[in-house]
């Protein structure tokens, strides 16, 4: 099996296990352990894989620009999802802080060989750079130790000001750079959540991951290996009650090991979590979150892949349409989009071990770019701009960089642009109204697009119920009633104080011949007004 290129321990593995369901706990090891190898098929395609690049650039006479890059990145390492609430640990601040130092030095630095096109290296320039985030510690404490690696501080002579009184003012922390985080909704405390589906929110994605439960191959490996993660229940400290130590816990089950192995020395003091069943538990939980995550029968299951891929075209779409001044997006996120999108992009077909989780602090990226020599003040036409994805499985670091891999099943590692729009087009998710019909989700804010338009009719019902009273009589036959019955009392009331005060009602001229005086005529004056 070929593996990822990886800073930890322990690579990015993938292996479909079709397991009867009578099948023994020395079968599945075998059938596993079996496929550690990479096989020439998998070299074959890498290899030509590689070769890509520098045919392309022969091609085009080797000169390229990059005029933007969108990166894809997971959180750093972090404590159990089993202990929720998630954090970052220091190793994960390290590992973040590590990837972001590389991507300054091969895309932001003055030196950097795939420098973006006019990014400012030092001081940052707020509006060439976007960062967003779920609302999740885990994921926004990874997004500022990333961005302190991508534009660290700038130093007493760089971050010192010089005011109008002739003062001057150093920014704290060595001119420590702030760089505001965009929140966005989907995914928020994902990290904290067991089953990254329901951080989605969308109805339809849940169902359908839900029937991966009910699918055979689901049903013959919780069969199968009921017996394999039973022995692991001293190790899990109460986590896991026995009913719950099964296949259908896997990723936690695993995620609760791997982060005790890392950070706790004497957790398996009898030695029950040997390597190879700790590579079982992995290769275990990549089977169990590939089927949650994407199927290609029913992509609705990838969608928060689709959301992503919605937000990856247009910011690359924004960097053209304003040549250049959006120069590099970044956004944080769980490993669960990324599976999601690897299975839309067709990723699989070029190696076999995207169907993997990918490790702490992974990131992809987009590179926008052109082969065409520009000068200040140019940009080139949309047929002269490709589109070029990376992988890093892991920590980016100068000594373990990013590799280039075929989108779509392309079998090119640089696309045209509108190659890759029409295949981002195909499955993205980008606009509210868009993902409100996918999903089926027609409540809350998505009411408004309901197809049977019964928000609409509702609505129309309301509106017609406050235009009519109970008996069905407009609101205009209710005013001129209303009057005339007001009309009614009053002149009921004036004629009950005229018998009962022995008031009668006479002609002014008549009051200005007798002898009332003046509190006469204005009584008199009063009923006639009111008559």
């Amino acid at each position: 099996m070929v593996s990822f290129t990886s800073s930890s321990t322990h690579p990015l593995v993938f292996l479909i296990i079709q397991v009867p369901a009578s099948a023994s706990l020395s079968y599945l090891t075998e059938v596993t352990l079996n496929h550690r190898m990479p096989s020439a098929n998998s070299l074959l395609l890498t290899a030509a894989a590689a070769a890509l690049p520098a045919a392309w650039a022969q091609t085009n006479g080797g000169d390229e620009t990059i005029l933007g890059v969108y990166m894809f990145h997971r959180h750093g390492d972090r404590t159990a999802k089993a202990t929720a609430p998630a954090n970052l640990t220091t190793l994960g601040y390290r590992e973040v802080y590590t990837s972001g130092s590389y991507y300054r030095n091969r895309y932001v630095a003055s030196s950097a060989p795939f420098q973006i096109s006019g990014i400012n290296s030092d001081l940052v320039k707020q509006s060439q750079i976007s960062v967003l985030s779920p609302a999740d510690d885990v994921l926004e404490n990874s997004a500022l130790g990333f961005l302190q690696g991508l534009y660290p501080p700038v130093g007493d002579s760089m971050g010192t000001t010089e005011l109008g009184n002739g003062s001057s003012v150093t920014a704290p922390l060595d001119g420590y750079q702030l760089i505001p985080i965009g929140l966005v909704d989907t995914g928020s405390g994902s990290e904290d959540s067991s089953w990254l589906q329901s951080a989605q929110g969308c109805a339809k994605a849940t169902s359908s991951s839900n029937n991966y439960f009910l699918s055979q191959q689901y049903q013959d490996l919780l069969a199968s290996t009921q017996d394999f993660y039973g022995q692991f229940e001293p190790v899990v400290n109460g986590s896991f009650d026995e009913s719950e130590l099964n296949f259908k816990n896997a990723y936690t089950i695993y995620d609760l090991i791997n982060v005790a192995r890392i950070h706790n020395s004497t957790f398996d003091p009898n030695d029950i979590v040997t390597d190879d069943r700790f590579f079982q538990l992995r290769t275990l939980a990549d089977s169990q979150q590939w089927g949650l995550a994407y199927n290609s029968s029913d992509d609705m299951r990838a969608v928060a892949g689709m959301t992503l891929a919605a937000e990856i075209l247009e910011f690359l779409n924004d960097t053209i349409e304003n040549q250049g001044q959006s120069k590099i997006g970044v956004q944080f996120g769980s490993y669960g989009t990324f599976m999601s999108f690897f299975g839309l992009a067709q990723l699989e077909k070029a190696n076999p071990d995207f169907k993997g989780v990918p490790d702490y602090a992974s990131a992809m990226s987009f590179e926008l770019v052109t082969n065409q020599t520009l000068s200040a003040g140019t940009w080139p036409a949309e047929e002269d701009i490709y589109v070029r994805f990376l992988f890093h499985n892991g920590t980016t670091s100068n000594t373990s960089e990013p590799t280039v891999y075929p989108l779509f099943n392309s079998g090119q590692d640089t696309i045209s642009w509108d190659r890759f729009a029409n295949g981002m087009h195909e499955f993205a998710l980008g606009s509210t109204e868009k993902w409100c019909t996918a999903c089926g989700n027609f409540t809350g804010e998505c009411a408004a697009y309901d197809p049977s338009g019964s928000s609409s009719s509702s609505d129309s019902q309301d509106a017609s119920a406050s235009a009519q009273t109970g008996n069905g009589i407009s609101p205009a036959v209710n005013g001129v009633i209303g009057a005339m019955v007001t009309l009614a009392v009053v002149l009921g009331l004036e004629a009950l104080v005229m018998l009962l005060g022995g008031f009668r009602l006479v002609r002014k001229n008549k009051l200005r011949q007798g002898s009332g005086g003046e509190g006469a005529e204005k009584i008199g004056e009063g009923v006639g007004k009111a008559a």
